[in-house]
């Protein structure tokens, strides 16, 4: 009888371990089963926001990027417009102060002396045209006034008279020179102006009405 209750007895340490490893195996199997469950999807759950973050950041910097790049070329303009200016300004400016030494040279050749010989006149000519060559090229141009109408615009009237040869409001005399710089006026030109003779009136009987 004693040997049969060994026999029995002796296999239960065999049973415990089996039971405990099983138990193991079953306790440590949904953690495996979990970590590998977890950690694809939580790759996919962090990296998604992250990706959107890294898009909206790209495109902020792609929105800033294009706005510096408008501004820089809308300070190149700028700069490139106030130089132009600035050179316009600063030719205008000599070119005006040119002006007297142009009607010098006209009044000059206008009157000319018989003493005086003919060479030196055309010297002045020669310089006279080539000065008036260089300023042409600066944008000077002269206004004109012969067989024109007159134009506030471009003349300035100092005297009318009544000339039944020409037509109302032409240009008689031009008494200075106006110029334009680059299509812009720059001195209007003092010029005489033709009107008509008021109807039942004569330059005669004007002249007479005037001494009585």
């Amino acid at each position: 009888m004693e040997n049969e209750k060994e026999q029995l007895a002796t296999p239960l340490p065999e049973a415990r371990g089996q039971s405990s490893t099983s138990d193991l195996k079953e306790n440590g199997a949904p953690a495996s089963e979990e970590t590998a469950a977890g950690a694809p999807g939580g790759v996919s759950v962090e990296t998604a926001p992250s990706t959107e973050k890294l898009k909206e950041e790209r495109a902020e910097l792609y929105e800033r990027l294009l706005r510096k790049q408008a501004e820089l070329d809308n300070f190149r303009k700028r700069t490139q417009r106030e130089k132009e200016e600035f050179r316009q300004f600063a030719t205008e400016g000599l070119i005006r102060e040119l002006l007297p030494v142009l009607d010098g040279f006209d009044r000059a050749l206008k009157q000319r002396d018989p003493a005086v010989p003919e060479t030196f006149y055309q010297g002045m000519e020669l310089i006279h045209r080539q000065l008036c060559e260089v300023l042409a090229r600066a944008g000077l141009e002269a206004i004109e006034t012969t067989s024109k109408l007159f134009d506030p615009h471009y003349h300035q009237a100092v005297e009318t008279v009544q000339d039944p040869g020409r037509r109302d409001q032409e240009i008689v005399e031009e008494l200075q020179s106006g110029y334009l710089l680059r299509q812009r006026l720059l001195r209007p030109a003092i010029v005489k102006v033709a009107v008509k003779s008021k109807v039942g009136s004569s330059p005669a009987g004007d002249e007479t009405a005037e001494r009585g």
